[in-house]
């Protein structure tokens, strides 16, 4: 690839969600509490799986990563978002703006292998408990978990060497509310071809292996569930299930919609309402979707708070 060439593009301006000053102080607000819930729901989430014995288990061992990876998710986009909407100010620097695009690449590879990896789980318990316990033993969970890592650092590290090589001398104002590898390129005055393939190559790899591992599992996790005759045991079956199938569904909607397609075809308006959706809403709505449903977490919960009021 070769170092990045000289550049006069020194710091970027980033467009925003909007010129209004009266939309920016209800979007200031609405941002500000949806991060402060993001922020309570899933360190509330770690917490507890931390503080509960009968939630040390692989299944909540993944959701307490995934809680944590959702705090970082937050915190790579929200906090600058929040600055630009009460300053106005919009600035970010060269460097700032490539660091919080590898974090960003990085954290949103690393969630479709922790999704792929409760899907995994969910098959090893529904289609083979008797020998969950050899399979999903804390040993292999770890490698998952650390394999997920690797890979998303591998993804994101390629990605921003990819972009950081090309020229940018046009506007240097992102028609975004922050620094994405497609409105990024858009502002490159070289070729982006190369570039273009590589991150569409790399993105889409990881969300089809991710894919067919979630879908694979589910296939055949409906399939042993329609052969229960127990009609209690279709229902717990599918409750285990039903709160991961939604996250999923969630998330890789807004992903697909917004990067899987060619840059050309960026939409400001629709692709800020689902980057909004996929970097804000979903990391505060998991600890919800993952608890609500779910019973061993309520009842974690309670035990934890019976145990502070015994102990207080």
């Amino acid at each position: 690839m070769g170092s990045r060439n000289d550049t006069n593009v020194l710091d970027f301006i980033l467009m925003g969600l909007t010129d209004s000053e009266e939309m920016q102080r209800v979007l200031f607000v609405l941002f500000l509490l949806i991060y402060l819930v993001t922020m309570l729901g899933n360190a509330g989430m770690i917490l507890i799986i931390r503080l509960d014995l009968q939630l040390h288990t692989p299944m909540y061992f993944f959701l307490s990563h995934l809680s944590f990876l959702d705090l970082c998710y937050s915190t790579v986009i929200t906090p600058k978002t929040l600055e630009d909407l009460l300053t106005s100010s919009r600035y970010i620097s060269f460097r700032g703006c490539f660091t919080q695009m590898y974090f960003f690449v990085f954290l949103c590879g690393t969630e479709f292998f922790f999704l792929s990896s409760m899907a995994y789980d969910r098959y090893v318990a529904i289609c083979n408990p008797l020998h969950y316990s050899f399979v999903m033993s804390m040993r292999f969970c770890h490698a998952l978990i650390t394999g997920s890592y690797v890979i998303g650092f591998t993804e994101s590290l390629v990605t921003v060497l990819y972009v950081n090589s090309l020229n940018f001398c046009k506007s240097n104002v992102i028609r975004h509310f922050f620094c994405d590898t497609i409105p990024i390129l858009a502002l490159s005055c070289t070729d982006t071809r190369d570039p273009e393939i590589i991150i569409f190559i790399l993105a889409g790899s990881t969300v089809m292996v991710s894919f067919f591992t979630i879908s694979g599992s589910y296939v055949y996790i409906v399939s042993t569930i329609l052969k229960m005759n127990s009609i209690s045991g279709k229902r717990k079956a599918f409750s285990t299930c039903a709160s991961h199938l939604l996250g999923v569904a969630i998330f890789y909607g807004a992903i697909i919609f917004t990067y899987l397609k060619p840059s050309k075809s960026y939409s400001l308006g629709k692709d800020q309402v689902a980057s909004v959706f996929y970097t804000m809403v979903i990391p505060m709505l998991n600890p919800f979707i993952y608890s609500l449903r779910n019973k061993e977490v309520k009842n974690a919960v309670i035990r934890v708070m019976q145990k502070r009021q015994g102990s207080g």
